[in-house]
């Protein structure tokens, strides 16, 4: 190696390095091609559950006009998940490409769940993309500004994991009831049981409960992609059982000639069967969003606390991520910043508002790019081959409708553990942050609104600090936000007061 080699900065580039070591600067950094390639691979098969998964969240669910996402009056799953990696592709490889970092992004499980069940019942589903977009150019304009730190730092640190943990919980739940593992009583003083009357019943519960071992079996076991394998095992097992018992979906009421029909412990939402004729690949909800429709609809100021929401879950995960993946892959310089900060926060920006207006909900780093780092991935060309691979994926989309519900959310309840982890990062001995984090956590499955379980927590953080005679501490911006809660919890008998 000559002195000039030897002595240039990590990248630095001359004539003689190759195009890839040019663009990622893949020597400098211990990697070779070989590893990243690996890398991206391994990054993609850990994450592309979320093409199966997000059309389940989202696809399943009526806006307050009674429309489904796409605009139509059925479930076009195959449009959502054809538009979910369409996206994760393009700003993964942009990641790359850009910020050279070794980090991933798709549709944001939790984020996903917020818009579905919390925003898009308000209003139409074009309404609450166009609030994902705003969320993301507001992002991006905190990082261009360089304000981002004023807006990091306004809501204490254990408010935000207790927020990524009720959100894990809420997930979980979803997922457990999706399966009919959990059922609701619809009488008496308890609102949810265990299956039917106590017992778990059905065979697509019992596929359920399968696949759950499975995914925990292969998770333990330390299995790159346990999560796809087990959606694609499960489903198998259901084809199965539905060719051997004709188990048929879940139906109560009535057919065209009166006749009452109830089988309450069909399949969910999809039956495991194979169609005649698969669908097309479309890219349906592409552009659906309307930038400023959810103001009309739903009030300013409960607009602004949903952008804010979004905001809370998508900014503040992203700046943990990216500082955990490049600690991982030993990228971190002496103040605990990865390389191209300022580029890895544009990107994820973008990624949000992209997601948005492709609609499919906020795209944002995955934390399972820490596989691909496991495989010797540290530049960007892992996640050009990982963006690659999703592009690739769109071809096997419209496939999605034949997995049914119970063989995929086990997956769920599997991401509502990992997300429940950081909860140890919470002071419970500290009741001026235990108290609004409990608040936080348990409000969120309890009344199935992350945004409830949000501004319970930021309410009683003031107030406490209040009593406690701190509210000198309390950052201007929580004030303002926890005020603006208050009207959003009260804001019908409000309404009702003053048109009197």
């Amino acid at each position: 190696m000559s002195d000039a080699t030897a002595t240039r900065a990590p990248t630095d580039t001359t004539p003689d390095d190759g195009l890839l070591e040019r663009l990622f600067h893949i020597s400098r950094r211990g990697s070779t091609v070989a590893r990243e390639v690996r890398g991206g691979v391994a990054t993609f098969f850990t994450m592309a559950y979320i093409v199966v998964l997000n059309p389940l969240i989202l696809g399943f669910v009526q806006d307050a006009d009674g429309k489904y996402l796409g605009g139509g009056d059925a479930p076009n799953l195959a449009a959502i998940a054809a538009g979910t990696a369409l996206v994760a592709g393009v700003l993964t490889i942009l990641m790359g490409l850009y910020a050279n970092f070794p980090l991933a992004l798709a549709t944001g499980l939790g984020l996903n769940a917020f818009v579905a069940f919390a925003i898009a019942s308000q209003m139409t589903w074009a309404d609450a993309m166009g609030l994902v977009v705003l969320e993301g150019l507001v992002i991006l304009v905190l990082v261009l500004t360089g304000f981002r730190e004023a807006v990091f730092h306004a809501v204490p640190a254990p408010l935000k994991t207790a927020i990524s943990v009720g959100i894990g919980l809420f997930i979980a739940l979803i997922g457990l009831v999706d399966a009919g593992f959990v059922r609701r009583t619809g009488a008496g003083p308890v609102p949810v049981e265990l299956g039917i009357g106590g017992q778990l019943a059905g065979w697509p519960t019992l596929v359920f409960g399968l696949g759950l071992v499975l995914i925990i079996a292969l998770w333990v076991r330390k299995v790159k992609g346990a999560i796809i394998i087990s959606i694609i095992a499960m489903t198998l097992v259901a084809f199965v059982v539905e060719a051997v018992a004709k188990v048929g979906p879940t139906v109560t009421g009535v057919d065209a000639e009166g006749n009452n029909i109830v089988n309450p412990t069909g399949w969910n939402l999809s039956v495991p069967e194979w169609p005649s004729q698969l669908d097309p690949i479309s890219f349906g909800t592409l552009g659906e969003f309307n930038l400023l429709g959810s103001f009309s609809r739903v009030g300013v100021v409960a607009a602004v606390l949903l952008v804010f929401t979004l905001m809370l879950a998508d900014f503040f995960d992203t700046m943990g991520t990216m500082t955990a993946i490049g600690a991982e892959a030993d990228l971190l310089d002496e103040e605990g910043n990865p390389p191209h900060t300022r580029r890895i926060l544009v990107v994820d920006s973008i990624a949000a508002a992209a997601g948005g207006a492709a609609g499919v909900s906020s795209n944002t780093s995955y934390i399972e790019s820490a596989s691909g780092v496991g495989e010797g991935a540290r530049t960007g060309l892992a996640s050009v081959v990982t963006g690659v691979l999703f592009l690739v994926s769109i071809a096997v989309t419209p496939l999605v409708h034949v997995i049914p519900n119970e063989a995929a959310v086990p997956a769920l309840v599997l991401v509502g553990f990992l997300m429940m982890q950081q909860v140890k990062q919470i002071e419970w001995d500290d009741l001026e942050i235990a108290i609004p984090a409990f608040l936080t956590i348990i409000l969120m499955p309890f009344t199935y609104s992350i945004s409830v379980g949000i501004g319970a927590g930021f309410i009683a953080f003031v107030l406490i600090k209040v009593v406690k005679g701190k509210a000198s501490v309390v950052h201007p911006m929580m004030w303002v936000v926890a005020g603006l809660f208050v009207l959003y919890f009260f804001i019908s008998p409000l309404t009702d007061l003053v048109s009197r």
